[in-house]
């Protein structure tokens, strides 16, 4: 497999243009690595998470590492780099939501670029304080309240939106209506199916947003099978069998995994590249390296999007948000 080559990507000089992105949960895993390449590719990067001392200790790395990259350039190729922010965000309280939806209006009147990346997977179950499922307010639903809430800032320089899904979309077999709970034991297999039916939510969301919204490119994404990421502690910390969950995911991480690094490249491509175009590429799904791929029937098929569209409008007006 070869990956798209990130140096490729546009480069923004901060000093002529203000090129801005907000990326969730990048303070950690996949996301550390997209906002570095954002950072050294010019752009303010809001990087919206809910512990302030880990975000801001991500950042101090973030620019030391950056510093160290730019070093080993030659000092003709050496670019100045964008900013780093913080942007308080806890995707588990809508509440919190639309606070740094409100934040974020209040300190840029336009978005380049919205990367939906943080997420969680394969919780217990459990319900939130806004009455969803843990995994599917986390991954999808949040994210597509902060999305609606930043829409008109990205219409306003016809930015990007990119929807960070899985592989694990493939789960869902046949469609879901997303009210359904699957709280069933053992959690150790009804917890897939919900974390399945939250990342085929993310894919149908980037294709009705390129519906609905056809002046802004929206696109999903499948990073790869990084297993050197937090998301799978719950299992690793498991009294006695964390042991062997520890040495399965290392042993698919050896022979299937990709590192972070590798893992942000289809997220960069599909928020930078040039050769993605909104008339060609708009609702597009990109799989390991940032090569184009299809996903599965349930989440390609337009009709269970326009239906996990409604249910989630429904879902957040009874709740007082409305679009």
């Amino acid at each position: 497999m070869t990956n798209f080559d990130l140096s490729s990507l546009p480069y923004y000089d901060p000093r002529k243009h203000r090129k801005v992105a907000l990326v969730t949960g990048g303070n950690s895993g996949i996301g550390w690595y997209t906002v570095l390449h954002l950072y050294m590719h010019g752009f303010a990067v809001y990087v919206a998470g809910r512990n302030a001392n880990r975000v801001s200790r991500a950042l101090k790395d973030i620019k030391k590492e950056a510093k160290n990259r730019l070093k080993a350039l030659e000092p003709k190729n050496r670019n100045p780099v964008g900013e780093l922010l913080y942007l308080s965000l806890d995707l588990a309280q809508l509440k919190s939501v639309e606070k740094a939806a409100k934040k974020f209006r209040s300190l840029e009147s336009s978005l380049d670029v919205l990367i939906n990346n943080a997420g969680v997977m394969a919780l217990p179950y459990s319900v939130t304080e806004d009455g969803f499922e843990i995994q599917l307010q986390t991954n999808y639903v949040a994210h597509f309240l902060l999305t609606m809430q930043l829409l008109p800032n990205i219409k306003r320089c016809r930015g990007r939106i990119i929807s960070v899904s899985s592989i694990g979309h493939n789960l869902e077999l046949s469609y879901f209506s997303l009210s359904q709970s699957f709280n069933y034991k053992p959690n150790i297999l009804f917890t897939w199916m919900r974390y399945a039916m939250a990342k085929t939510a993310c894919i149908q969301f980037a294709k009705m947003l390129a519906i609905k919204h056809s002046d802004v490119l929206c696109m999903s994404v499948h990073p790869g099978l990084v297993m050197k990421t937090n998301l799978f502690s719950y299992w690793t910390r498991l009294p006695i069998v964390g042991i062997f969950f520890w040495f399965y995911f290392q042993l698919v991480g050896y022979f299937f995994g990709v590192s972070n690094e590798q893992g942000s490249v289809a997220t960069l491509r599909a928020a930078l590249s040039t050769e993605l175009e909104r008339e060609w590429d708009n609702g597009k799904y990109l799989t390991t390296g940032g090569r184009e791929a299809k996903p599965s029937y349930v989440a390609n098929n337009l009709d269970n999007a326009a239906s996990t569209w409604l249910w989630t409008i429904h879902e957040l007006r009874d709740r007082g948000y409305d679009f």
